[in-house]
Formats: C-alpha cells, structure tokens, sequence
C-alpha cells in the first residue's frame, strides 16, 4: 500500500519538476542537446555557458515585438 503511494506521489512530483523546467526555460539546453544528438552525430555540442551566452545574444539582438507590452 506505501510503496503504491509513494510511487503515485514520485511520479506526481517529477511531474511537476518537469513542468517547472519547461515553463521555466530550464530545459532548452536539454532540448538543444537532443536536438544537436539527432543532427549532428559526431560533432561537439556547445557548453551549457557557450549555449545560454548565444541564446541571450540572440534574445537580445531579437527582440519580441509580438507582445503588445
């Protein structure tokens, strides 16, 4: 009975964390590593500060002019 609880409450949780990570944007790198795995086999991706340092260049010299804010 406590491991069947335990195990709905494990799974519920991860649940959340991942939710958190995406919403987040915590999880771009991930997805970027996925990606970079799938379409350039045998090449090195970049560092995790490599990629957050394009990102933020790219936000910055892109920005969103979408939102009416």
């Amino acid at each position: 009975m406590f491991a069947a609880i335990s195990s709905k409450l494990l799974a519920a949780w991860r649940g959340v964390v991942w939710y958190a990570r995406e919403i987040s944007g915590e999880a771009r790198y991930d997805h970027y590593l996925e990606h970079f795995a799938e379409e350039h086999p045998g090449e090195t991706p970049l560092t995790e500060v490599q990629y957050l340092r394009r990102r933020e260049e790219y936000d910055r010299t892109h920005p969103n002019t979408s939102c009416c804010c």
